[in-house]
């Protein structure tokens, strides 16, 4: 598929506007609602994650777009780890709880809490809120988020604080090193490719396109101390430009397709 033209024709406008949203809203309602029923009795998650796999999935189909996933033998190289992508657009956690085939928590920002029926599930679900511009309650988050992989739940985290405003991987926050090193567990490098193109910040409108999913080798952190988390979170950052920039290097098996 063509990169995402400017101006965008208004058919996609129209589709998005008369089709793609009406039916997203309804299926983000339905699977929000079903989700919140089964937390009464749902106390493990795992129902509630099979709901969100399943929101995820059909949310990128009703955006006309394709989605594979090239490594993902890596997502089962280790029991619990966590897991960190490039964050480009609000379609990024549809495509990871479309991708990821196991239950996780994610560490995102608060705003997504406010949100009609996505903040529901995610309070519900036991996702965890991050604040960055309160210390306090960030090291509150972390700790929990530590807590969590303890105690054998893995974890996602968009390391860069934000979306992309040009495409372009930003300079990462020292977060997502400093939980693996605390918890213990490797650190599995995750590149989202063509989600940009998709919707980019600051627009409304979909524009279909070839979703990737690159998932990298997991980087162990077994006997780091968080005086390396500088280091630790330079090769992360490096190991995600990499399989951005050259991923059929980075991934020699053929894709997996999954919706």
């Amino acid at each position: 598929m063509s990169p995402r033209p400017n101006p965008l024709p208004r058919f996609y406008v129209w589709l998005t506007y008369g089709l793609q949203g009406p039916l997203m809203l309804l299926l983000t309602a339905v699977c929000a609602s079903t989700a919140f029923l089964v937390s009464v009795v749902d106390k493990k998650g795992r129902m509630q994650h099979r709901i969100a796999h399943f929101w995820g999935r059909n949310f990128v189909r009703l955006s006309l777009s394709r989605l594979k996933i090239e490594g993902a033998e890596n997502f089962h190289k280790f029991p619990v780890a966590v897991y960190v992508s490039n964050h480009t657009s609000y379609m990024d956690t549809p495509v990871i709880f479309g991708s990821l085939p196991f239950q996780f928590r994610i560490l995102a920002k608060k705003d997504l809490w406010q949100w009609p029926m996505i903040g529901w599930y995610l309070g519900r679900s036991g996702q965890m809120p991050i604040d960055l511009e309160n210390p306090h309650a960030t090291l509150s988050s972390l700790g929990g988020a530590v807590k969590a992989l303890r105690a054998g739940m893995p974890l996602f985290v968009f390391p860069e604080g934000g979306r992309t405003s040009t495409g372009a991987l930003r300079p990462f926050l020292p977060g997502a090193a400093y939980l693996a090193i605390r918890a213990q567990v490797p650190l599995v490098p995750i590149a989202l490719s063509g989600v940009y193109d998709l919707l980019p910040i600051h627009t409304k409108h979909f524009y279909p396109s070839k979703l990737t999913v690159h998932v990298g080798e997991p980087i162990e952190t077994k006997g780091m101390t968080v005086r390396q988390n500088g280091e630790l979170t330079d090769r992360l950052r490096a190991a995600i430009e990499q399989m951005l920039v050259q991923p059929e290097e980075a991934h020699a098996e053929t894709p997996a397709p999954v919706a």
